[in-house]
């Protein structure tokens, strides 16, 4: 899951250099015409967001359950497609794909939490919740 998102952001900071190319838009100016803005904010903001994705993901896989995770994950990645996609058209049309996004990342915590939380309860009071 690791390798195929790493390879999602190679593609969209590819993207952003066809753009540059396309809009003859030079390193290191991240202003030009609103097209290229929009592709350049559209991939700053998968970077920002990308750290807390890798550990959400990994640490729902590690505490709560792989598979899961793992649908998370690709879930995460077509919510970014779709927020990428909606922002190179149009800033508005970027908030679907955003809110997608927010959504992945906070069930993901949220199994996280509780696949921690299961463990602290089976290793210090011997309560088991659930097993998989």
């Amino acid at each position: 899951m690791s390798l195929l998102s790493a390879l999602q952001m190679g593609y969209l900071a590819r993207r952003v250099g066809w753009s540059r190319m396309a809009h003859k838009v030079l390193p290191p100016a991240v202003t030009g015409p609103p097209e290229f803005e929009r592709a350049f904010r559209a991939h700053q903001n998968c970077v920002e967001f990308y750290p807390l994705f890798l550990v959400n993901l990994w640490t729902s896989g590690l505490f709560f359950h792989e598979p899961t995770a793992v649908a998370g994950g690709l879930l995460y990645m077509f919510a970014r497609h779709l927020y990428i996609n909606g922002y190179v058209k149009a800033a508005k049309n970027r908030l679907p794909g955003f809110y997608l996004t927010l959504a992945v990342l906070f069930s993901l915590a949220a199994l996280a939490v509780l696949g921690i939380t299961r463990g602290i309860l089976h290793e210090y009071f011997h309560i088991r919740l659930f097993k998989f």
